[in-house]
Parts: C-alpha cells; sequence; structure tokens
C-alpha cells in the first residue's frame, strides 16, 4: 500500500529512538476501548456531570489526546480497523450490516475477517506476548475464519456477536470457542451482570500472567444500550431520563474498574513496565446530546463520519516514559494502533497497514502525521478524509465534497467549498483513490 516505505522506515527510526529500557524489556500492553463512549463523557474531557476521577487521574499521569479518531462511526468496523491497521476502505468489515440490501443493520449473515488477516494479537503472540481478549469481539463467530483464537489470541472471554453483546443479563457467554452457560440469568432473571464477569477475568489474566509480557485487549461493552445495570450510582435521584441515568452509572463505573486495574498494576510492581491505551469506538448515541453533550462541542454522532460520531477519547500512560499532564493536538486514529504496538514491542517483520507508528509522537517528540486519515461508512454510505486540518465529506461517489476549517470551525458549520474549489477537489481525487472495490461494501447509498 501507499504507505509503506514511510511505515518502514518510521518504525525503524523509532525503534532506534526508543529508551534503553524499552529496547531491553518491552512493555506489557493494555488496550481498553469503551463502546458507545462519546468524546465528551470524561471529566477531562470537559463533562460536568460524569465523574471519572481514574480516568482523570490517568490523564494527569499520561498524555490525554484531543485529535484521535475512531476506526469508524460504528462499532464493527472500528474493531476491524484497530485489530488490523486497515482503515475502512482496505479493511475486510466495513459496517455492521452483513452486505447489501435493505433491512436492519444486524440482518445475518456477518462477514467475519478472513483468514489472511493479521491484528494486532497476531503480531503480538509471534513476538513472545501472551493475548488475552476480553468484552466484544464482533469480527467473528467461533466457528468462521474471525473466530478470535485463529487471529492470535491466546484466550477471549465474553461476547463474539456484536447484537448478543448488547444484552447485559445474557445466559450464556463464550470462553474462547467454548459455549459458558449462565443459568443465574435464565428466563428473565437478572442475576450476573456480564461486565462484572468479564472484568474479573481481565484481571485475573494480568495477575496471573504477571511474570511474562502480555497484551491485554479489553473492548468493553460499557456504556452501550441495552440501559441496564445492578444499580444507578450516583445518579439515582438527578431529574434525568432513566437512560441518561444508566449511561452515566455506566461509564463511572468503567471508570472504577480502571481504578482497580492500576491498582492491580501497581500491586504487582507492573505499572512502570505497562503502557495503557484508553479509548472509544465511535460516537454517543444521539438521545445522549442534549443533556450530557456526550459528542463535546461537535457535530453528529454514532453512524456519522462528522466530527462527534468519530472524534474519540484517547488517553495513553506509562509513568517515565509518556510524558504526564500533557495534552496533545496530533491527529491520528485507530488504523495506526498496529503499527504503534508492534513499534512499542520491538517487532522486527510488521505488516502492511494504512497507519503509522506514533511512538515519537507518545514520548513527547514530533513527528510527521499521516497524509491523511480516511474512512467510509455504508448505512448510508458516505466516506470523509481528514488532511491538516482540513476535513471533506461526501455522500455517494460522484457527489461534491463538502470542505470543512476544523482549526476554526470544528463544528463543521461552514461548507468552504466554494471557495476553496482545489483544495475541494484535491480531497475528492484522494477519496477516490482511498478505497477498494468489496463485493459486500460497493461503495453507494444501498438504503
Amino acid at each position: 500500500m501507499k504507505h509503506t516505505f514511510y511505515v518502514y522506515f518510521l518504525i525503524a527510526f523509532c525503534t532506534c529512538n526508543l529508551t534503553s529500557a524499552t529496547e531491553s524489556d518491552p512493555p506489557n500492553i493494555i488496550l481498553v476501548m469503551s463502546d458507545d463512549q462519546g468524546w465528551g463523557d470524561l471529566g477531562c474531557y470537559g463533562s460536568r456531570l460524569i465523574q471519572t476521577p481514574h480516568l482523570d487521574r490517568m490523564a494527569a499521569e499520561g498524555t490525554r489526546f484531543t485529535n484521535c479518531y475512531s476506526g469508524s462511526a460504528v462499532c464493527a468496523p472500528t474493531r476491524c480497523v484497530l485489530m488490523t491497521g486497515l482503515h475502512s476502505g482496505h479493511c475486510t468489515r466495513r459496517d455492521n450490516r452483513p452486505s447489501v440490501g435493505k433491512g436492519p443493520y444486524y440482518k445475518r449473515p456477518l462477514v467475519p475477517l478472513k483468514p489472511e488477516d493479521i491484528t494486532v494479537a497476531t503480531v503480538l503472540k509471534k513476538a513472545g506476548y501472551v493475548t488475552g481478549g476480553f468484552g466484544k469481539w464482533g469480527l467473528g463467530d467461533f466457528d468462521t475464519t474471525g473466530a478470535p483464537a485463529k487471529h492470535g489470541f491466546d484466550e477471549f472471554y465474553g461476547y463474539l456477536d456484536q447484537v448478543h453483546a448488547h444484552n447485559y443479563y445474557t445466559d450464556h457467554l463464550w470462553d474462547t470457542d467454548q459455549y459458558v452457560a449462565l443459568p443465574e440469568n435464565k428466563g428473565k432473571s437478572k442475576a450476573v451482570w456480564s461486565h462484572d464477569l468479564i472484568m474479573e477475568r481481565a484481571l485475573h489474566f494480568v495477575e496471573k500472567n504477571q511474570n511474562q509480557r502480555f497484551f491485554l485487549y479489553l473492548p468493553v461493552t460499557l456504556p452501550h444500550g441495552k440501559y441496564e445495570m445492578p444499580s444507578l450510582a450516583p445518579y439515582e435521584d438527578r431529574a434525568w431520563t432513566k437512560n441518561e441515568k444508566t449511561h452515566a452509572a455506566m461509564v463511572t463505573r468503567l471508570d472504577t474498574d480502571m481504578g482497580k486495574l492500576f491498582a492491580l498494576l501497581k500491586k504487582l510492581n507492573l505499572d512502570k513496565n505497562t503502557i495503557v491505551f484508553f479509548t472509544g469506538d465511535n460516537g454517543p448515541n444521539k438521545p445522549l446530546l442534549a443533556r450530557m453533550k456526550s459528542a463535546g462541542p461537535f457535530k453528529g454522532t454514532k453512524r456519522s463520519l462528522n466530527e462527534g460520531g468519530i472524534r474519540c477519547p484517547m488517553i495513553v500512560r506509562w509513568p517515565g516514559q509518556v510524558p504526564a499532564g500533557r495534552v496533545s493536538e496530533f491527529a491520528w486514529s485507530h488504523t495506526d494502533i498496529l503499527a504503534t504496538i508492534s513499534d512499542l514491542a520491538v517487532v522486527q517483520d510488521i505488516p502492511d497497514t494504512d497507519g503509522i507508528s506514533v511512538v515519537p509522537t507518545l514520548m513527547g517528540k514530533k513527528q510527521k502525521p499521516l497524509e491523511y486519515i480516511y474512512w467510509e461508512f455504508h448505512n448510508p454510505f458516505h466516506q470523509a478524509i481528514r488532511k491538516d486540518h482540513w476535513k471533506g465529506i461526501r455522500f455517494g461517489l460522484k457527489e461534491p465534497v463538502k470542505l470543512y476549517d476544523l482549526s476554526s470551525d470544528p463544528e463543521e458549520t461552514k461548507d468552504l467549498a466554494a471557495q476553496y474549489p482545489e483544495l475541494a477537489r484535491k480531497l475528492a481525487d484522494l477519496l477516490d483513490g482511498a478505497r477498494t472495490v468489496s463485493p459486500h461494501w460497493p461503495g453507494q447509498d444501498t438504503q
């Protein structure tokens, strides 16, 4: 792909410039991804309604990024982008829906990862890491080519199917390729909340692998609907809707669990040799905009390629390595995760991706950003591109590009295409060349 040479050059440069501690002892790597949590849902990103003391502390002890983007505007393609380093114009899974045709987005059969798809876990397992995933997979059931065990994970516990993950009081989960019944939740019983089981397994994974290098992938289901949880604390008495209370309580519960994770790392003396990433999979649901301001100052929500649908939180903490208390405006995305994590693990044979390693930026150094960041979404079909501080969006392959200057108009309110026609045409040309044809994702509005 077009960025191959640059990726290899940058990775070689970064590897030579990592600290000696990193070269001799690559870190444990933890990647936490929330589900439907907006950019503005955390205190460190401006929320005045939701309590997130542990994530706020993580930001104070690490670096918070204000221009990081999810791989897509919904869960499955974001997970595909994050795992493979291929943007949504190239990756295998480009939407929640399976292919063309009318109908709800959860219509079967879903499109799994292909056998040849290389994931972050594939790379790290080959490099000697123990790999574990806990939460929502969404890239293939146990009997498909997309099963986690076929893509580098030593174990995976949680939901394989993205729609199954809507049910917090499910009667079963999956332990890699094994069906695990939860008889306590049989019928309409709500005795066991799945998130508690998932977090318990994730923390146990860290503890049992404390004496070897590990990769923990934690794509939790919080705060995605179905909005159900055991307690609405500390928001029970707020004059909000039930869904608003539950959303806030889920974010705070996730924050509490992040506190438990950091406490465990310190207890096991792993804190200084573990890098932790915290991010989100896409923007929030539309009903949460009015009161919660979950999308922050941005236009759009989940299922939209406007900033509110794809601008995501990203906090990175690694004591002594990643600068503490820093806020970075560097623009990057989930497309860069595979190259970055491979670089941190000092992997020699890096697979070809659409991203770059941002290790220099993580370490507080300057680096050249990717030429552009690309997205496409198929429900309805539209494309978006960010190049420098310019953003282009179009609906349909032949439609005109709407042009926005994010440096002065982050809310995307003023279309400048007529004022800068040459730039709009250049972005249109980049959009034309950014995607490959897929039988499942034809590149047109199929609604």
